[in-house]
Protein backbone atom coordinates (compact mmCIF):
# COMPACT_ATOMS: atom_id res chain seq x y z
CA UNK A 1 0.00 0.00 0.00
CA UNK A 2 1.30 3.78 -0.84
CA UNK A 3 2.32 6.38 1.95
CA UNK A 4 -0.79 8.42 0.02
CA UNK A 5 -3.20 5.52 0.45
CA UNK A 6 -2.19 4.79 4.48
CA UNK A 7 -2.81 8.49 4.71
CA UNK A 8 -6.08 8.61 3.39
CA UNK A 9 -7.10 5.60 5.05
CA UNK A 10 -6.03 6.95 8.82
CA UNK A 11 -7.93 10.47 7.69
CA UNK A 12 -11.08 9.55 6.62
CA UNK A 13 -11.54 5.75 7.60
CA UNK A 14 -13.05 2.94 4.87
CA UNK A 15 -14.80 -0.49 4.83
CA UNK A 16 -13.36 -4.02 5.75
CA UNK A 17 -13.41 -4.53 1.80
CA UNK A 18 -11.82 -1.36 1.01
CA UNK A 19 -9.12 -2.13 3.53
CA UNK A 20 -7.87 -5.11 2.60
CA UNK A 21 -7.67 -3.89 -1.41
CA UNK A 22 -5.37 -1.55 -0.22
CA UNK A 23 -3.23 -3.59 2.35
CA UNK A 24 -0.13 -5.91 0.78
CA UNK A 25 -0.31 -9.14 2.44
CA UNK A 26 2.94 -11.44 2.99
CA UNK A 27 3.10 -14.30 -0.01
CA UNK A 28 0.18 -16.14 0.18
CA UNK A 29 -1.77 -14.18 2.09
CA UNK A 30 -1.72 -13.88 6.60
CA UNK A 31 -3.61 -16.95 6.48
CA UNK A 32 -3.32 -19.14 3.68
CA UNK A 33 -6.37 -20.81 1.93
CA UNK A 34 -4.69 -23.92 1.73
CA UNK A 35 -5.52 -23.72 5.45
CA UNK A 36 -8.74 -24.11 5.64
CA UNK A 37 -10.53 -27.31 5.47
CA UNK A 38 -13.02 -28.20 2.88
CA UNK A 39 -15.94 -30.40 3.21
CA UNK A 40 -18.14 -31.00 0.35
CA UNK A 41 -22.13 -30.93 1.18
CA UNK A 42 -23.83 -32.48 -2.12
CA UNK A 43 -23.55 -31.35 -5.96
CA UNK A 44 -21.60 -28.55 -7.13
CA UNK A 45 -21.26 -26.69 -9.92
CA UNK A 46 -21.63 -29.07 -11.70
CA UNK A 47 -25.42 -29.24 -10.91
CA UNK A 48 -26.19 -25.34 -12.03
CA UNK A 49 -27.19 -23.98 -15.71
CA UNK A 50 -23.78 -23.11 -17.02
CA UNK A 51 -24.51 -19.35 -17.63
CA UNK A 52 -26.56 -16.60 -15.96
CA UNK A 53 -27.63 -13.25 -17.15
CA UNK A 54 -26.95 -11.18 -14.03
CA UNK A 55 -23.75 -9.59 -12.42
CA UNK A 56 -22.08 -12.95 -10.32
CA UNK A 57 -21.92 -9.80 -7.47
CA UNK A 58 -25.93 -9.21 -7.44
CA UNK A 59 -26.42 -13.33 -7.48
CA UNK A 60 -24.32 -13.62 -4.45
CA UNK A 61 -26.24 -10.72 -2.86
CA UNK A 62 -29.54 -12.38 -3.71
CA UNK A 63 -28.89 -15.88 -2.23
CA UNK A 64 -27.76 -14.02 0.71
CA UNK A 65 -30.45 -12.23 1.57
CA UNK A 66 -33.38 -15.04 0.01
CA UNK A 67 -31.16 -17.34 2.38
CA UNK A 68 -31.54 -14.93 5.62
CA UNK A 69 -34.91 -14.33 4.45
CA UNK A 70 -36.12 -17.99 4.13
CA UNK A 71 -34.50 -18.89 7.08
CA UNK A 72 -36.34 -16.65 9.24
CA UNK A 73 -35.70 -13.08 9.06
CA UNK A 74 -38.03 -10.85 7.60
CA UNK A 75 -37.81 -9.12 4.43
CA UNK A 76 -37.19 -5.99 5.83
CA UNK A 77 -34.20 -6.98 7.55
CA UNK A 78 -32.47 -9.65 4.87
CA UNK A 79 -33.14 -6.58 2.21
CA UNK A 80 -32.20 -3.51 4.76
CA UNK A 81 -29.06 -2.92 2.82
CA UNK A 82 -31.11 -2.56 -0.47
CA UNK A 83 -33.95 -0.61 0.83
CA UNK A 84 -31.23 2.39 2.64
CA UNK A 85 -29.75 2.49 -1.01
CA UNK A 86 -33.26 2.73 -2.57
CA UNK A 87 -33.88 5.75 -0.25
CA UNK A 88 -30.65 7.85 -1.49
CA UNK A 89 -31.96 7.63 -4.71
CA UNK A 90 -35.25 8.43 -4.25
CA UNK A 91 -36.82 5.54 -5.49
CA UNK A 92 -38.01 3.92 -1.77
CA UNK A 93 -41.48 3.21 -3.66
CA UNK A 94 -40.27 0.75 -6.30
CA UNK A 95 -38.20 -0.78 -3.87
CA UNK A 96 -41.56 -1.30 -1.33
CA UNK A 97 -42.81 -3.14 -4.21
CA UNK A 98 -40.08 -5.33 -4.97
CA UNK A 99 -39.98 -5.80 -1.58
CA UNK A 100 -43.64 -6.84 -1.33
CA UNK A 101 -43.41 -9.29 -3.84
CA UNK A 102 -40.64 -11.48 -2.36
CA UNK A 103 -42.41 -14.65 -0.46
CA UNK A 104 -40.64 -17.43 -1.05
CA UNK A 105 -38.61 -19.14 -3.28
CA UNK A 106 -41.20 -19.20 -6.79
CA UNK A 107 -40.31 -17.23 -9.97
CA UNK A 108 -41.54 -14.09 -9.29
CA UNK A 109 -39.88 -13.80 -5.70
CA UNK A 110 -36.49 -14.57 -7.12
CA UNK A 111 -36.41 -11.88 -9.71
CA UNK A 112 -37.93 -9.44 -7.40
CA UNK A 113 -35.24 -10.21 -5.30
CA UNK A 114 -32.65 -10.14 -7.68
CA UNK A 115 -33.69 -6.76 -8.88
CA UNK A 116 -34.19 -5.31 -5.76
CA UNK A 117 -30.47 -6.38 -4.49
CA UNK A 118 -29.69 -3.83 -7.36
CA UNK A 119 -30.52 -0.59 -5.11
CA UNK A 120 -27.58 -2.02 -2.43
CA UNK A 121 -24.55 -0.44 -5.14
CA UNK A 122 -25.89 2.93 -3.84
CA UNK A 123 -26.06 2.30 0.13
CA UNK A 124 -22.17 0.71 -0.62
CA UNK A 125 -20.71 3.14 -3.18
CA UNK A 126 -22.55 5.93 -3.11
CA UNK A 127 -24.31 4.60 -6.48
CA UNK A 128 -21.21 4.30 -8.33
CA UNK A 129 -21.67 1.25 -11.00
CA UNK A 130 -25.55 1.43 -9.93
CA UNK A 131 -27.97 0.02 -12.99
CA UNK A 132 -31.36 1.21 -13.17
CA UNK A 133 -33.29 -2.29 -11.29
CA UNK A 134 -35.73 -2.41 -14.61
CA UNK A 135 -33.00 -2.89 -16.57
CA UNK A 136 -31.94 -6.09 -14.23
CA UNK A 137 -34.10 -9.20 -15.68
CA UNK A 138 -32.87 -12.72 -14.56
CA UNK A 139 -33.63 -15.40 -16.90
CA UNK A 140 -35.10 -19.03 -16.77
CA UNK A 141 -31.64 -20.22 -16.22
CA UNK A 142 -30.67 -17.72 -13.36
CA UNK A 143 -33.70 -18.06 -11.24
CA UNK A 144 -32.91 -21.39 -11.05
CA UNK A 145 -29.64 -21.21 -10.24
CA UNK A 146 -30.51 -18.80 -7.04
CA UNK A 147 -33.67 -20.90 -6.17
CA UNK A 148 -30.83 -24.02 -6.24
CA UNK A 149 -28.16 -21.89 -3.93
CA UNK A 150 -30.56 -20.86 -1.38
CA UNK A 151 -31.71 -24.37 -1.32
CA UNK A 152 -28.39 -25.63 -0.53
CA UNK A 153 -27.28 -22.73 1.95
CA UNK A 154 -30.65 -23.47 3.99
CA UNK A 155 -29.37 -27.09 3.97
CA UNK A 156 -26.25 -25.98 5.29
CA UNK A 157 -27.55 -24.43 8.32
CA UNK A 158 -29.17 -27.85 8.98
CA UNK A 159 -25.73 -28.82 9.29
CA UNK A 160 -23.61 -26.60 11.23
CA UNK A 161 -26.12 -23.76 12.20
CA UNK A 162 -28.68 -22.35 14.14
CA UNK A 163 -27.60 -19.26 13.17
CA UNK A 164 -26.50 -17.21 16.38
CA UNK A 165 -25.81 -13.29 15.00
CA UNK A 166 -26.94 -12.85 11.47
CA UNK A 167 -26.09 -9.53 9.46
CA UNK A 168 -24.33 -8.21 12.22
CA UNK A 169 -21.89 -4.93 12.13
CA UNK A 170 -18.87 -4.17 14.50
CA UNK A 171 -20.34 -1.34 16.75
CA UNK A 172 -17.45 -1.02 19.79
CA UNK A 173 -14.56 -2.43 17.11
CA UNK A 174 -14.50 0.08 14.48
CA UNK A 175 -11.20 2.36 14.58
CA UNK A 176 -10.05 5.32 12.71
CA UNK A 177 -8.85 3.11 9.65
CA UNK A 178 -11.97 0.80 9.55
CA UNK A 179 -14.72 2.48 10.15
CA UNK A 180 -17.00 0.56 8.00
CA UNK A 181 -18.27 -3.07 7.24
CA UNK A 182 -20.66 -5.85 8.44
CA UNK A 183 -20.80 -9.60 9.03
CA UNK A 184 -22.96 -12.48 7.30
CA UNK A 185 -23.64 -14.76 10.17
CA UNK A 186 -22.30 -16.96 13.23
CA UNK A 187 -23.22 -20.20 14.10
CA UNK A 188 -22.35 -21.54 17.58
CA UNK A 189 -18.57 -21.92 17.73
CA UNK A 190 -17.88 -20.62 13.95
CA UNK A 191 -17.84 -16.88 12.31
CA UNK A 192 -19.31 -18.14 8.88
CA UNK A 193 -18.46 -15.90 5.34
CA UNK A 194 -20.94 -16.69 2.40
CA UNK A 195 -18.89 -16.57 -0.88
CA UNK A 196 -20.76 -16.93 -4.13
CA UNK A 197 -18.15 -17.48 -6.55
CA UNK A 198 -16.89 -19.69 -9.30
CA UNK A 199 -13.20 -19.50 -7.83
CA UNK A 200 -11.36 -20.78 -4.78
CA UNK A 201 -10.97 -18.85 -1.48
CA UNK A 202 -8.54 -16.38 -2.06
CA UNK A 203 -6.02 -14.32 0.48
CA UNK A 204 -8.45 -11.84 0.24
CA UNK A 205 -11.58 -13.65 1.73
CA UNK A 206 -9.05 -15.26 4.60
CA UNK A 207 -7.85 -12.19 6.04
CA UNK A 208 -11.39 -10.57 5.58
CA UNK A 209 -12.52 -13.32 7.94
CA UNK A 210 -9.90 -12.75 10.09
CA UNK A 211 -10.48 -8.98 10.12
CA UNK A 212 -13.92 -9.72 11.01
CA UNK A 213 -12.78 -11.84 14.14
CA UNK A 214 -10.62 -9.53 15.96
CA UNK A 215 -13.50 -6.60 15.02
CA UNK A 216 -16.12 -8.76 16.22
CA UNK A 217 -13.90 -9.53 19.55
CA UNK A 218 -13.50 -5.25 20.20
CA UNK A 219 -17.16 -4.49 19.36
CA UNK A 220 -20.13 -5.08 21.88
CA UNK A 221 -21.14 -8.32 20.90
CA UNK A 222 -20.11 -11.29 23.32
CA UNK A 223 -20.91 -13.97 21.30
CA UNK A 224 -17.35 -13.47 19.57
CA UNK A 225 -16.24 -14.81 22.24
CA UNK A 226 -17.37 -18.05 21.77
CA UNK A 227 -15.76 -18.60 18.08
CA UNK A 228 -13.69 -21.11 17.80
CA UNK A 229 -13.68 -21.44 13.45
CA UNK A 230 -13.32 -19.55 10.71
CA UNK A 231 -15.35 -20.45 7.92
CA UNK A 232 -16.55 -19.50 4.16
CA UNK A 233 -19.37 -21.59 2.72
CA UNK A 234 -19.65 -21.47 -1.08
CA UNK A 235 -23.39 -22.43 -1.77
CA UNK A 236 -22.23 -22.41 -5.40
CA UNK A 237 -20.00 -24.91 -5.14
CA UNK A 238 -21.46 -26.22 -2.00
CA UNK A 239 -18.19 -26.25 -0.06
CA UNK A 240 -17.42 -25.21 3.62
CA UNK A 241 -14.06 -24.42 4.85
CA UNK A 242 -13.10 -23.78 8.14
CA UNK A 243 -9.75 -23.71 10.12
CA UNK A 244 -9.31 -22.98 13.83
CA UNK A 245 -8.57 -20.06 15.34
CA UNK A 246 -5.91 -21.45 17.53
CA UNK A 247 -4.37 -22.28 14.41
CA UNK A 248 -4.04 -19.02 13.67
CA UNK A 249 -0.37 -17.52 15.18
CA UNK A 250 -0.52 -14.85 17.78
CA UNK A 251 2.09 -12.73 15.61
CA UNK A 252 -0.31 -12.61 12.64
CA UNK A 253 -3.10 -11.97 14.96
CA UNK A 254 -1.01 -9.19 16.34
CA UNK A 255 -0.02 -7.97 13.36
CA UNK A 256 -3.18 -7.59 11.38
CA UNK A 257 -4.75 -5.85 14.40
CA UNK A 258 -1.93 -3.37 14.41
CA UNK A 259 -1.19 -2.77 11.04
CA UNK A 260 -4.24 -3.60 9.19
CA UNK A 261 -6.95 -2.79 11.31
CA UNK A 262 -5.45 0.20 13.07
CA UNK A 263 -5.51 -1.10 16.83
CA UNK A 264 -3.27 0.54 19.26
CA UNK A 265 -1.14 -1.65 21.69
Amino acid sequence: MSAMDEVMAQMFGCSVTQRIKQVDQPKGGYIKPKEFKAELLGEGTEALNPAENVSPILIGLAVDYMTRFMSGASAEEAFEISMKGASRMDQEAKASKLLSGIKGLDDSSIVNAVKLVGFDVCFRNGGMGYKPVEEINPDAPTVQNVRTMVERSLHFFEVYGPKVLDGFSFEGGYTDVVCKGDGDFTAADTLWDFKVSKTPIKKEHTLQLLMYWRMGLHSIHPEFKDVKYLGIYNPRMNTASRIAVEDISDEVIKKVEKEVIGYEG
